[in-house]
């Protein structure tokens, strides 16, 4: 293998040394997004480099510098940091090395070889850091002609929907086209308090029993021994079922497809385990574009927190399931509600960085935890011109943790399928004792089409 190095910067500065307060909701400052989107053919290398300058210009919060003040307030100033992009030439390889699963292992090298990673520790040292935020990574499978780009992407810039919208506009200017409106804004509020009733929003066990990071690896080293990744994918016309059986618009597919894998875990995994058994939700919900006074559609940040549902009232009924956790969604979104939520998390967030703790990954008795992407089509806003083409993937499952994204292209041979654009993949792990007993139910669903399935 060779590969070449290059630093990009803004074609046009725009940032001015500005500097932005994060605030508490933003504070994964040990935590970033690794991404790798896979083509068919040639990228352009200098033609990528230029979309990169023209994107930091209207991006240029992503090539800013962490700041830490006084232990507690932390900055990204927009100081106009190059990017680095590495350019490797694989001759190793005789094709791109993964199937179709969107979602791999966190322990999966090959993977990993494909991304230059955020130096986490480098950022917010008690001094300011001129660690890239963002890393690129181009890869080209000589054998295949398959050109593979990697992306980490540091957590305190945004969560998963601003790294889309950055990745996505990137796409674009490589094609020669306008970014999608609208354009990103920067600053974020701040959260005091004062501003919190704390009556009227449950606090996630995850944050209250914040642990430290020595504890939080061997709870996670735990669950890798204990536990075996899930994948199940499901087409458009299957979702369009479950949602029918559900409760139809009342609900929506997302909804319908996490009630399908609680009740099949209540029915052929924890029937008789009372501590077990699923009896409410935790969803990471995004609350970007609710109300421009708390975080507009467009702002760059991490804009989500964990919400609890309602106990269901019928574990063993896939709609009262699906519509329990509509019923909760919905009730989050009231602005009186959301806001007091927010100031909790971001307290929490706050005090657990400053006692060095994390939010706890054990599981919680009769939760099941849901972070999905279905909303976001990865592959194709970022197809880089390659319509129906290129393949997203990212990395890491966790147990009773789904995670659901928009199915990948496929092909047989060199022809590529016609894609479903509905579908989607679910990826999380089960205890290995029970992973054979929810496969065989799942795949008898799918042959009976989910008719004997209780509503």
């Amino acid at each position: 293998m060779t590969s070449s190095s290059y630093l990009v910067s803004s074609s046009t500065p725009t940032g001015n040394n500005v500097r932005i307060e994060l605030a508490g909701m933003d504070l994964w400052i040990k935590a970033r997004i690794d991404n790798v989107f896979v083509y068919p053919s040639e990228i352009k290398v200098d033609q990528l480099k230029e979309a990169l300058s023209r994107t930091l210009s209207l991006w240029p919060f992503v090539s800013g510098r962490t700041v830490l003040e006084n232990d507690q307030h932390y900055f990204i100033e927009m100081c106009n940091n190059p990017i680095p992009i590495r350019f490797v030439v694989n001759n190793d390889l005789k094709e791109w090395p993964l199937d179709s699963n969107v979602v791999v292992e966190a322990d999966n090298k090959v993977f990993f070889t494909f991304i230059d990673q955020i130096q986490v520790e480098n950022c917010f040292n008690n001094c300011s850091s001129d660690e890239p935020l963002v890393r690129l990574k181009l890869s080209h499978i000589v054998e295949s002609d398959e050109w593979i780009l990697g992306i980490s992407w540091y957590h305190p810039l945004g969560d998963a929907d601003a790294c889309l919208q950055f990745c996505n506009t990137l796409s674009r200017f490589y094609q020669q086209m306008e970014p999608a409106h609208p354009l990103p804004i920067f600053e974020r509020r701040l959260w005091r308090e004062n501003q919190v009733n704390q009556s009227i929003f449950p606090i996630p066990r995850q944050f209250q029993d914040a642990q430290s990071i020595e504890e939080v690896v061997k709870i996670s080293t735990d669950h890798q021994l204990n536990s075996d990744p899930i994948h199940l994918q499901f087409s458009g016309e299957q979702l369009a079922t479950l949602r029918m059986l559900s409760g139809g618009n009342n609900v929506t597919t997302q909804d319908a497809l996490a009630a399908y894998i609680a009740l099949t875990l209540n029915t052929y995994c924890y029937n008789d385990n009372d501590e077990r058994r699923i009896l409410h939700t935790v969803t990471i919900v995004n609350y970007h574009g609710l109300s421009d006074s708390i975080a507009p559609q467009s702002q760059v940040s991490n804009a989500l927190f964990m919400m609890i549902s309602d106990n269901f009232d019928d574990p063993y009924s896939l709609s009262n399931i699906a519509t329990t956790i509509r019923r909760s969604i919905n009730q989050s979104r009231d602005l009186q509600i959301l806001q007091s939520g927010i100031v909790i998390i971001d307290r929490l967030m706050r005090k657990n960085l400053k006692d060095k703790k994390s939010p706890n990954p054990q599981l919680v008795p009769n939760e099941l935890a849901i972070n999905s992407n279905f909303r976001y089509d990865w592959a194709d806003l970022v197809d880089f011109g390659f319509k129906d083409k290129c393949r997203f993937y990212t990395a890491w499952t966790g147990p009773l943790y789904l995670r659901v994204f928009r199915l990948n292209p496929e092909k047989q041979g060199n022809k590529w399928l016609p894609r479903d654009r509905h579908g989607a993949i679910v990826a999380f792990r089960i205890e290995k004792h029970f992973k054979q007993n929810f496969l065989n139910a799942w795949k008898r669903d799918i042959e009976e089409n989910f008719q004997n399935v209780k509503k």
